[in-house]
């Protein structure tokens, strides 16, 4: 299989180098600036423009910010098939969009971070035009990262939250327990935060391996009466009106960057392949 990826960032850069890595397709890439990609393997096919990778691919990842994205599938879009599968990595540019300008065969993809160590919950969806053959082989593909879950387009914002940003949450979250608890011991900093991570990290585990709940554990660990449910109990109380006001700030966001994105592919000038 022919798979091209146009966009060499963050996230391009790390598609390439898991695609390569598997060693299961022939390679196809290009960005803005050519001179970053200097230095790759004989093997991967570097290309001039963006028409030239989607006309020799059979997949084609669209890495680009949604910003540029319309300005991308017009590039494109004489030089796709009808057996081409066009792969967006923009969750918040929706499929009517996108077939404003290119009315084929679309998935839309959200890895996430954890993808580096092949731990990724990759999210996908697609449109009307996918066939059950597509979806395999897209999924064979992203496998390498790690797991890939089926979501409907609606549901590819929360799922986002779950599996794409989550990282940065739980991060966060853990940044601020290990600074509190920096006040409050004379360990070093570098051996509170790698207690805190193999215990998160273990616990994790714990509980994929054993079918546990989040109730479960905490049961598990908190005798009445005792520390662990004095802790616990601070943060049943205190953390939720948090929770939930990330979740709103976020979905909000995310909604005022699909309306963004809405108005860059409004031109009534705009015609269907």
């Amino acid at each position: 299989m022919k798979v091209g990826i146009i966009g060499c960032g963050s996230m391009g850069s790390m598609l390439l180098d898991k695609f390569y890595a598997a060693g299961e397709c022939e390679l196809f890439v290009t960005t803005r600036t050519l001179s970053k990609l200097e230095g790759l393997p004989n093997d991967i096919n570097v290309c001039k423009t963006n028409s030239e990778v989607a006309a020799a691919s059979d997949m084609v990842f669209l890495c680009v910010r949604p910003d540029v994205l319309k300005n991308v599938l017009d590039d494109i879009k004489s030089a796709v098939s009808p057996d081409t599968l066009i792969v967006s990595l923009n969750g918040s540019v929706r499929f009517d969009l996108i077939e404003k300008v290119l009315r084929t065969k679309t998935a839309k993809v959200i890895p996430s971070v954890t993808a580096e160590i092949d731990r990724s919950q990759t999210l996908v969806c697609y449109n009307d035009l996918v066939t059950e053959d597509d979806k395999h082989k897209l999924k064979d593909l992203l496998s390498c990262m790690g797991d890939v879950i089926e979501l409907a387009e609606d549901e590819l914002g929360m799922g986002s939250e779950l599996v794409s940003c989550m990282p940065g949450f739980i991060a966060s979250v853990f940044d601020v327990m290990c600074t509190s608890a920096m006040e409050h011991t004379s360990l070093p900093k570098e051996q509170v935060v790698s207690m805190v991570l193999n215990t998160l990290t273990a616990t994790g585990e714990l509980m994929l391996k054993k079918g546990m709940t989040f109730g479960e554990v905490v049961e598990r660990v908190a005798t009445k009466g005792g520390i662990t449910e004095v802790g616990s109990s601070v943060i049943y109380e205190q953390f939720p009106h948090t929770a939930q006001d990330l979740f709103e700030k976020t979905l909000e966001k995310r909604a005022q960057t699909a309306e963004k994105c809405s108005s860059l592919f409004t031109d009534d000038s705009i015609e269907r392949m």
